[in-house]
């Protein structure tokens, strides 16, 4: 035999043991249709019917183990009527029978079957007490938006310059709805103080500045989160000193060390400001209430504005072409400062401008970002909000102009 149907082998036969050993601790005491034994041998029947290389048995065993879940199910029902076992059982089968083809895929669902077997207490009251009517509500919409109404737009420009797409503004508000979500729920989960830093900071790995629109809308509907909210966004420019190093990696290597000290200094800026208002908000955790998951009208908001800075600063860097490589970064900069720094990159690369002028172009960039940070901090959380914010993106971006200076002194 094949070592291969032998590791096979062996993985549906711990599937089935560690799925089955669950089950019969679950049921204790109590008569249960099926234990350790039973879901070890569908685990290996699933193996053994994926070895013979026919559709048609695999298919015929995965029903006669759905025949005997539903006969157990009737026999038991007056114990238990979930349908948990039964439906295990099932997917014990499918899982034995993959873990021929792919044993890696099939031993990581087995595990998180099993812990979500394991979680079935937690997860039901969670779903019956702790969840909200209000929060699926929530869900359902973000869920809509990302998997029904996002695919159906297209993806290309509609208008006859080329400058506005639909999908990629509508996937800005699915972005802003996606951060504050996670953000709501790590502040329900961790608390204010650790929750919203944390949201922040992963949050900027996907777009830092709708990070800093939704820790703003976190902050005007729960004031008493608000140094919370202003630590999320400022440590959400850390993701975007890294992605500016991984990009300019990728476009210009000599670039980069050009550009190593004064994004040492920013991402450093950041990493303090940030630090400095999460200590300073470790007696707000039981203060917040936490509000909703998102406001959909500050999301569709959020995507129209940045909408209309993306289009008229495509605009303005086609007009000048790469002649203007500094201002034309700058303005690239107001929707994305990735994107004028990869512009420089290039330029760099293909001897369009020299490294000086190149550095000067990425930093441009990344302070036009801190002045649309600046912007939508005030629009989305207020004056209040944006006092707190404006500051530590100053500081941000002087520490990273004054490292260009003392790389260029140096």
């Amino acid at each position: 035999m094949a070592p291969l149907h032998l590791g096979g082998l062996a993985a549906a036969l711990g599937i089935g043991l560690l799925i089955g050993v669950e089950r019969e601790r679950a049921h204790g005491a109590r008569e249960s249709m099926a234990g350790v034994r039973t879901f070890t041998l569908v685990s290996l029947l699933g193996a053994l019917a994926a070895l013979l290389e026919s559709t048609p048995a695999l298919l015929v065993f995965a029903l006669i183990v759905a025949g005997f879940a539903a006969i157990a199910y009737r026999r038991f029902d007056a114990g238990d009527p979930g349908l948990t076992t039964e439906v295990a059982l099932v997917v014990t089968y499918m899982l034995g029978a993959l873990a021929m083809s792919a044993t890696a895929l099939a031993a990581g669902l087995a595990v998180l079957v099993t812990i979500l077997l394991l979680a079935r207490s937690r997860l039901h009251d969670f779903v019956r007490h702790r969840l909200t009517a209000r929060e699926v509500a929530d869900g359902l919409t973000l869920a809509a938006a990302a998997l029904i109404v996002l695919p159906l737009l297209p993806d290309r420009p509609v208008d006859p310059w080329g400058l506005l797409n639909l999908r990629l503004v509508f996937l800005l508000a699915v972005l802003f709805m996606a951060i504050n979500a996670v953000g709501y729920v790590a502040l329900r989960a961790l608390g204010t103080r650790r929750g919203l830093p944390l949201a922040g900071f992963l949050g900027g790995f996907v777009s830092s500045s709708a990070t800093h629109s939704a820790m703003g809308a976190r902050a005007r509907v729960s004031p008493a989160a608000s140094r919370a909210a202003v630590a999320g966004a400022a440590l959400s420019s850390i993701a975007t000193v890294l992605q500016l190093a991984a990009l300019l990696a990728v476009t210009s290597v000599p670039l980069l060390e050009t550009m190593a000290l004064p994004l040492a200094l920013a991402g450093g800026s950041a990493v303090l400001y940030g630090g400095f208002f999460m200590w300073h908000a470790q007696g707000s955790d039981d203060a917040a209430a936490p509000g909703r998951a998102f406001s959909l009208a500050a999301a569709v908001g959020f995507a129209l504005l940045m909408g209309t800075v993306m289009a008229g600063s495509a605009l303005l860097v086609h007009w000048l072409g790469p002649q203007g490589a500094v201002v034309g970064s700058a303005l690239a900069g107001f929707a994305d400062a990735h994107a004028g720094a990869v512009s420089a990159g290039a330029l760099h690369r293909n001897g369009d401008v020299d490294v000086s002028i190149a550095g000067v172009a990425v930093l441009a960039a990344f302070t036009t970002n801190a002045l649309t940070k600046a912007g939508i901090s005030a629009w989305s959380g207020g004056r209040a909000f944006a006092l707190r914010i404006v500051p530590g993106l100053v500081l941000m971006v002087a520490a990273a102009w004054s490292g260009l200076l003392l790389e260029r002194i140096g």
